[in-house]
């Protein structure tokens, strides 16, 4: 399926960030464990030109393990200072001052020749809808500063938050990219969420997702709905109707909301650590 969204107000987005990107020392960008390519948004690279960049792979609790590493090391070859966290549980945060630092190490330094002492790192803090922005910096600031929630954009403007003497974080709205060339980022951001699902249809974007997991994970649809062995996505569709009471009246089996929640258990996790995506195959 060929997945296309792009709401009016990215584009009024993308030009603060472009206006923003003078007052800035650090792009850190946040991406999702779980596809780190389809949650990365070309733009951004792009806009940050040659300003420094921290590649945060958010919810990698989500991801698999393995994965994370290969990515972490893919986007550290590509000249990112790269972390795992978890941003709800602080899981790899406590690295991230000091990361921030690393990254920064020049204009630090520059700075101290000039003799300007204690001027705080400016960072923007970047990426796609739902990949965690607003949860990252509330954790990583200690309170509530920014709206958090669990559908695309709900952080519409900008706003400036201090973390402490040295760090200054600039969050910015989510925004995608006009058209994605490739119709799997399009699919892949759907299945995790930073597509509104309005717009979507449901059934057919959770059969794309079953024959995916058919391939890469074909064991976790098994153990999670007792199914005997490999099946086509069309007839684990309908044991999960089975399995789950997802029927309408007259007993008449309901995709939909089978659709709905096969996708709700991808996206949190119940069906098992799981990455989409490999740097070989998305490069």
């Amino acid at each position: 399926m060929n997945v296309q969204w792009y709401p009016g107000h990215m584009t009024k987005a993308k030009r603060m960030m472009q206006e923003d990107m003078k007052l800035i020392d650090l792009v850190i960008e946040l991406v999702d464990a779980r596809i780190p390519y389809s949650s990365r948004n070309p733009d951004i690279d792009s806009l940050a030109g040659n300003k420094s960049r921290v590649l945060l792979l958010n919810k990698a609790d989500l991801a698999d393990d393995k994965k994370n590493k290969l990515w972490a090391q893919y986007y550290r070859e590509k000249g990112c200072f790269v972390l795992e966290i978890n941003s709800k549980t602080r899981s790899g945060m406590k690295q991230l001052s000091l990361l921030v630092r690393e990254a920064c190490q020049e204009k630090i330094e520059r700075d101290r020749r000039r003799g300007i002492k204690n001027r705080p790192i400016r960072a923007m803090v970047a990426g796609i809808p739902n990949v965690g922005k607003s949860t990252f910096i509330n954790t990583f600031v200690g309170q509530s500063c920014t709206k958090t929630g669990n559908r695309p954009g709900v952080t519409k403007g900008k706003q400036w938050i201090r973390v402490n003497k040295e760090l200054e974080l600039l969050d910015t709205p989510g925004i995608l990219w006009p058209k994605f060339e490739d119709p799997l980022v399009g699919q892949h951001l759907a299945f995790i969420g930073s597509i509104n699902d309005e717009i979507l249809q449901t059934e057919e974007l959770a059969l794309s997702l079953i024959s995916l997991l058919q391939k890469i994970y074909p064991q976790a649809l098994q153990d999670r709905y007792q199914l005997a062995g490999e099946q086509e996505a069309p007839v684990v569709l309908e044991e999960l109707c089975k399995r789950r009471g997802c029927y309408k009246k007259g007993m008449e089996p309901d995709y939909y909301k089978a659709a709905g929640l096969l996708l709700d258990e991808f996206r949190n996790g119940q069906l098992g650590k799981m990455t989409l995506e490999i740097p070989m195959e998305s490069f």
